[in-house]
């Protein structure tokens, strides 16, 4: 078969490139080296974690706040098992809701590895040993990453996991250690703490979620340390040994020799994650990667190799599902003559631990950094009535507009809902909006986006109205 686009990965992006190009006219070919479409995201990522934070949240409101509601619960108990079913129910739904969408759009699947020949060659292994070939045109890499598992932390998919294992754990571990305090290491950590683990994280940095702003940081941790989270800020894991039913993790402070160790059910290693470029054949066609192994490309997202696109994790940027989306989106365009645009300072960044984080655009400390003048308008979600009718009454949203003309430069907010309504400011900052502009928008109340209102005036002139 010969095919004017093949993608590599069925992830976010590379699902959305292929409708994307068919819709455009092209004639489109989908490889996949799993069974089922969906990549990390659909599979073990994005939407198997929500599925289980919902949960999790629905047991923790009933233990903790049906009763001030005037809901009497007896003998409320995890059934992990039903837990877990219901999560790969969700994902089986949406696996083949992709795969619904492949036939609508009448791409062509090829389940396999799939490795370049030469620039318009693609070779397809399959699981019995077998193989086959496809021309191509045009070639989108969207291969995705794996966690980072160093060598000294002995990964046995057993008591020394990673996300991949910790979304199909039967019975709710007594104690957890958590190496790594970013999205994904505190969203599990959030699922099992919640259910009434031990939850322990370890973590080089000063603070958790260093990614995102440090009002949201510190705000975060507070939370969460509610729960019963323990944090070991500025610490390092020197060592990780396992036994078939437990884990001991020797931990180092960070600027010190001090040492001790944690006892735990499992560890769980969430340091990051790193490109999956492993058996692809770049090497064949002369595809140059950085030092991390990322795939080098250009403005429209092309690699040196003239036909080649790479777009997702296995490039610079953010490892975000919407952010390989709207690269998919944009090469699938890019391809047919089109001339799209990505604003990369304009996609969100959200953690989906509650309550919630939600982020765009500059952090307070990049644009200290950077010299612009800015000014700050902050607004806790406890001044509102909605959130004190729901009893989500932590968190606030924070406003940063230029200090001389006043367009948003950033916002961050740390809330219920806040991974929906990040949309809002995505929206004001995309049409270069004022913090004036934000405040004096109508937002219907009660409701929770009337705290972007608030920040947005304290910003403007101080004038928050309801603190």
């Amino acid at each position: 078969m010969k095919y004017d686009l093949t993608v590599i990965g069925s992830g976010p992006g590379g699902y959305v490139a292929a409708i994307r190009a068919a819709q455009l006219g092209l004639k489109t070919a989908i490889i996949e080296r799993y069974s089922t479409l969906g990549g990390t995201c659909l599979n073990v990522g994005c939407i198997p974690s929500k599925a289980l934070l919902d949960s999790s949240e629905h047991y923790h409101n009933a233990v903790g706040k049906f009763a001030e509601h005037g809901i009497d619960v007896k003998s409320v108990k995890v059934n992990m098992p039903q837990m877990i079913k219901r999560k790969d129910e969700v994902v089986e739904q949406t696996c083949k809701g992709v795969d619904f969408l492949m036939k609508k759009n009448k791409i062509d699947v090829y389940h396999g590895h799939g490795s370049f020949v030469d620039a318009h060659t693609i070779q397809i292994t399959k699981d019995d040993g077998s193989s086959e070939q496809l021309e191509t045109d045009k070639t989108i890499i969207a291969t995705g990453s794996k966690p980072i598992v160093p060598a000294a932390f002995n990964y046995d998919k057993n008591r020394v996991i990673t996300s991949t294992e910790a979304l199909n754990i039967q019975k709710v571990p007594k104690r957890m250690v958590i190496i790594g305090g970013g999205v994904i290491g505190l969203e599990l950590g959030s699922v099992y703490a919640r259910l009434g683990t031990e939850v322990e994280v370890v973590e080089f940095m000063d603070r958790i979620i260093a990614g995102m702003d440090r009002d949201c940081s510190k705000e975060l941790q507070r939370s969460l340390k509610k729960v019963g989270v323990k944090f070991h800020l500025k610490h390092k894991v020197t060592g990780v040994k396992a036994t078939k039913t437990s884990v001991t993790v020797d931990v180092q402070k960070r600027d010190s020799e001090d040492t001790f160790s944690l006892k735990a059910d499992y560890c769980l290693v969430a340091i990051g994650r790193r490109a999956y470029t492993d058996n692809l054949g770049l090497d064949k066609v002369g595809i140059q990667t950085d030092e991390k192994g990322r795939i080098e490309v250009d403005a429209q997202l092309q690699t040196n190799v003239p036909g080649i696109y790479a777009i997702g994790d296995v490039i610079k940027g953010a490892m975000l599902a919407h952010k390989a989306e709207e690269e998919g989106t944009f090469v699938a365009e890019v391809l047919a003559g089109q001339h799209p645009h990505i604003d990369y300072n304009l996609i969100p960044g959200v953690v989906y631990t509650w309550p919630e984080v939600a982020g765009v655009g500059q952090t307070e400390d990049q644009l200290k950094e950077a010299g612009v003048p800015y000014k700050s308008g902050k607004f806790p979600f406890r001044a509102l009535g909605r959130a004190r009718a729901s009893m989500d009454i932590e968190g606030m949203v924070k406003v940063l507009a230029h200090g001389e003309t006043d367009e948003i430069l950033g916002v961050h907010m740390v809330g219920p809902r806040v991974a929906d309504i990040i949309a809002e400011a995505v929206t004001l900052m995309e049409f270069r909006a004022s913090a004036e502009d934000a405040a004096r928008m109508s937002h219907a109340h009660p409701t929770y986006t009337e705290a972007v209102k608030e920040a947005a005036l304290a910003a403007t002139e101080d004038r928050a109205i309801h603190i």
